[in-house]
Protein backbone atom coordinates (compact mmCIF):
# COMPACT_ATOMS: atom_id res chain seq x y z
CA UNK A 1 0.00 0.00 0.00
CA UNK A 2 1.74 3.25 -1.07
CA UNK A 3 2.02 5.75 1.74
CA UNK A 4 1.48 9.83 0.69
CA UNK A 5 2.61 13.03 3.36
CA UNK A 6 0.43 15.46 3.04
CA UNK A 7 2.66 18.83 3.87
CA UNK A 8 -0.68 21.73 4.88
CA UNK A 9 0.25 25.27 3.44
CA UNK A 10 3.94 25.11 4.74
CA UNK A 11 3.98 28.68 3.75
CA UNK A 12 5.80 32.14 4.92
CA UNK A 13 2.43 34.48 5.79
CA UNK A 14 1.28 31.44 8.13
CA UNK A 15 4.78 31.62 9.88
CA UNK A 16 5.07 33.84 13.05
CA UNK A 17 5.29 37.16 11.60
CA UNK A 18 3.56 36.86 8.36
CA UNK A 19 0.55 38.41 7.28
CA UNK A 20 -1.73 35.52 9.20
CA UNK A 21 0.81 33.50 11.37
CA UNK A 22 0.06 30.96 13.18
CA UNK A 23 1.79 30.45 16.88
CA UNK A 24 5.24 28.46 16.68
CA UNK A 25 3.98 27.38 12.90
CA UNK A 26 8.03 27.41 12.28
CA UNK A 27 8.30 24.40 14.12
CA UNK A 28 6.40 22.12 11.91
CA UNK A 29 9.11 22.59 8.97
CA UNK A 30 11.70 20.22 10.60
CA UNK A 31 8.94 17.95 11.13
CA UNK A 32 7.96 17.38 7.46
CA UNK A 33 11.51 17.34 6.92
CA UNK A 34 12.55 14.93 8.58
CA UNK A 35 9.43 11.80 8.27
CA UNK A 36 9.10 13.01 4.17
CA UNK A 37 11.72 10.41 3.52
CA UNK A 38 9.32 7.94 5.34
CA UNK A 39 6.95 7.81 2.70
CA UNK A 40 6.45 6.63 -0.69
CA UNK A 41 5.46 10.44 -1.98
CA UNK A 42 4.48 13.12 -0.61
CA UNK A 43 2.60 16.55 -1.71
CA UNK A 44 2.12 19.91 -0.61
CA UNK A 45 -0.49 22.51 -0.38
CA UNK A 46 -0.11 25.96 -0.63
CA UNK A 47 -2.74 28.85 -0.69
CA UNK A 48 -2.49 30.83 -3.72
CA UNK A 49 -5.27 33.69 -3.24
CA UNK A 50 -5.49 36.51 -5.70
CA UNK A 51 -5.18 39.63 -4.31
CA UNK A 52 -8.95 40.89 -4.72
CA UNK A 53 -9.94 37.21 -2.64
CA UNK A 54 -13.13 37.99 -0.98
CA UNK A 55 -11.90 36.40 1.88
CA UNK A 56 -9.89 39.26 2.69
CA UNK A 57 -11.11 41.64 5.38
CA UNK A 58 -9.48 44.51 2.98
CA UNK A 59 -12.51 43.78 0.64
CA UNK A 60 -14.85 44.29 2.83
CA UNK A 61 -16.32 48.11 4.05
CA UNK A 62 -16.28 48.26 7.59
CA UNK A 63 -15.57 44.93 8.41
CA UNK A 64 -12.18 43.76 10.14
CA UNK A 65 -10.08 40.49 10.50
CA UNK A 66 -12.34 37.93 12.55
CA UNK A 67 -15.34 38.90 11.32
CA UNK A 68 -18.09 36.55 10.10
CA UNK A 69 -20.09 37.18 6.77
CA UNK A 70 -22.12 35.41 4.20
CA UNK A 71 -20.19 34.77 1.11
CA UNK A 72 -22.38 33.16 -1.58
CA UNK A 73 -24.18 31.11 0.48
CA UNK A 74 -21.35 30.01 2.86
CA UNK A 75 -20.40 31.86 6.18
CA UNK A 76 -16.57 32.98 6.09
CA UNK A 77 -14.29 34.11 8.26
CA UNK A 78 -12.89 37.53 7.19
CA UNK A 79 -8.46 37.09 6.87
CA UNK A 80 -5.61 39.52 7.05
CA UNK A 81 -4.82 39.46 2.94
CA UNK A 82 -2.28 36.71 2.68
CA UNK A 83 -0.70 33.97 0.38
CA UNK A 84 -1.36 36.68 -2.57
CA UNK A 85 -0.11 35.08 -5.66
CA UNK A 86 3.18 35.17 -6.80
CA UNK A 87 3.93 37.04 -3.24
CA UNK A 88 7.03 36.41 -0.76
CA UNK A 89 4.31 35.49 1.52
CA UNK A 90 2.74 32.83 -0.42
CA UNK A 91 6.09 30.78 -0.75
CA UNK A 92 6.62 27.83 1.12
CA UNK A 93 8.91 28.28 3.69
CA UNK A 94 12.77 28.28 3.28
CA UNK A 95 13.84 25.61 5.08
CA UNK A 96 11.56 23.24 3.54
CA UNK A 97 13.40 20.36 1.79
CA UNK A 98 11.54 21.05 -1.85
CA UNK A 99 13.14 18.04 -2.98
CA UNK A 100 11.20 16.38 -0.82
CA UNK A 101 7.73 17.52 -2.83
CA UNK A 102 6.54 15.34 -5.71
CA UNK A 103 3.38 18.05 -6.31
CA UNK A 104 1.63 20.82 -5.35
CA UNK A 105 -1.86 21.66 -5.39
CA UNK A 106 -2.74 25.09 -4.91
CA UNK A 107 -6.16 26.25 -3.65
CA UNK A 108 -7.57 29.51 -3.13
CA UNK A 109 -7.14 30.68 -7.06
CA UNK A 110 -11.08 31.82 -6.90
CA UNK A 111 -12.24 35.22 -5.20
CA UNK A 112 -15.30 33.73 -4.57
CA UNK A 113 -14.84 30.92 -2.42
CA UNK A 114 -12.34 30.02 0.03
CA UNK A 115 -10.37 26.48 0.19
CA UNK A 116 -9.30 25.59 3.49
CA UNK A 117 -8.97 21.91 2.27
CA UNK A 118 -6.15 20.77 0.09
CA UNK A 119 -8.78 18.78 -1.72
CA UNK A 120 -11.62 20.97 -2.83
CA UNK A 121 -13.20 24.55 -1.98
CA UNK A 122 -15.29 25.05 0.81
CA UNK A 123 -18.53 24.52 -1.30
CA UNK A 124 -16.98 21.30 -2.87
CA UNK A 125 -17.52 22.97 -5.93
CA UNK A 126 -14.48 22.58 -7.57
CA UNK A 127 -11.68 20.10 -6.69
CA UNK A 128 -7.56 21.13 -6.68
CA UNK A 129 -6.96 17.37 -8.16
CA UNK A 130 -5.89 16.07 -5.82
CA UNK A 131 -8.16 13.49 -4.94
CA UNK A 132 -7.76 11.99 -8.73
CA UNK A 133 -4.17 12.31 -8.69
CA UNK A 134 -3.96 9.98 -5.29
CA UNK A 135 -6.87 7.54 -6.85
CA UNK A 136 -4.17 7.35 -10.01
CA UNK A 137 -1.39 6.45 -7.57
CA UNK A 138 -3.59 3.82 -6.09
CA UNK A 139 -3.09 5.86 -2.83
CA UNK A 140 -5.10 3.94 -0.24
CA UNK A 141 -3.85 6.21 3.08
CA UNK A 142 -2.50 9.40 3.95
CA UNK A 143 -1.02 11.33 6.27
CA UNK A 144 -1.17 14.99 6.91
CA UNK A 145 0.64 17.62 8.97
CA UNK A 146 0.74 21.54 8.65
CA UNK A 147 -1.37 24.77 8.80
CA UNK A 148 -3.64 25.53 11.32
CA UNK A 149 -4.83 22.29 13.19
CA UNK A 150 -8.72 23.92 13.35
CA UNK A 151 -8.76 25.15 9.76
CA UNK A 152 -6.59 23.73 6.68
CA UNK A 153 -5.52 20.51 8.19
CA UNK A 154 -9.05 19.76 9.89
CA UNK A 155 -10.65 20.07 6.58
CA UNK A 156 -7.85 18.02 4.50
CA UNK A 157 -8.42 15.82 6.89
CA UNK A 158 -12.42 15.29 6.76
CA UNK A 159 -12.01 15.17 2.82
CA UNK A 160 -9.13 12.78 2.39
CA UNK A 161 -12.34 10.67 4.88
CA UNK A 162 -15.09 11.16 2.67
CA UNK A 163 -12.85 9.92 -0.16
CA UNK A 164 -12.47 6.75 1.54
CA UNK A 165 -8.94 7.14 2.34
CA UNK A 166 -7.90 5.83 5.63
CA UNK A 167 -6.42 9.06 7.11
CA UNK A 168 -3.44 9.86 9.70
CA UNK A 169 -2.60 13.46 11.26
CA UNK A 170 0.94 13.66 13.24
CA UNK A 171 0.02 15.68 15.76
CA UNK A 172 3.77 16.89 15.98
CA UNK A 173 3.35 18.58 12.94
CA UNK A 174 0.39 20.56 13.17
CA UNK A 175 -0.20 24.40 14.82
CA UNK A 176 -3.38 25.86 15.40
CA UNK A 177 -4.63 29.77 15.37
CA UNK A 178 -7.14 29.67 17.64
CA UNK A 179 -9.62 32.38 16.45
CA UNK A 180 -12.36 31.44 18.85
CA UNK A 181 -10.62 30.11 21.95
CA UNK A 182 -10.43 26.15 21.93
CA UNK A 183 -11.07 26.07 18.33
CA UNK A 184 -7.62 23.83 18.34
CA UNK A 185 -9.21 21.26 20.76
CA UNK A 186 -12.30 21.12 19.17
CA UNK A 187 -10.35 20.10 15.56
CA UNK A 188 -8.70 17.42 17.21
CA UNK A 189 -12.38 16.10 18.76
CA UNK A 190 -14.05 17.09 15.10
CA UNK A 191 -11.63 14.19 14.15
CA UNK A 192 -11.41 12.00 16.25
CA UNK A 193 -14.92 11.75 16.03
CA UNK A 194 -14.79 11.09 12.20
CA UNK A 195 -12.67 8.33 12.18
CA UNK A 196 -9.43 10.31 12.14
CA UNK A 197 -5.85 8.74 13.69
CA UNK A 198 -3.62 11.11 15.67
CA UNK A 199 -0.31 9.39 15.00
CA UNK A 200 2.78 10.32 16.63
CA UNK A 201 6.03 10.59 14.90
CA UNK A 202 7.32 7.78 17.02
CA UNK A 203 4.74 5.62 15.14
CA UNK A 204 6.16 6.07 12.17
CA UNK A 205 9.43 4.75 12.76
Amino acid sequence: MKRCLILVDLQNDFMPGGALGVPKGDEVIAVANRLAPKFDYVVASQDWHPPDHRSFASQHTERKAGDVIDLDGLDQVLWPDHCVQGSHGAELHKDLDLACIDVMFQKGTDRNIDSYSTFYDNAHRRSTGLGDHLRERGTKAVWILGLATDYCVKFTAMDALSLGLSTSVVPEGCRGIDVVPGDVDRAWEEMRAAGVSVVPCEDLG
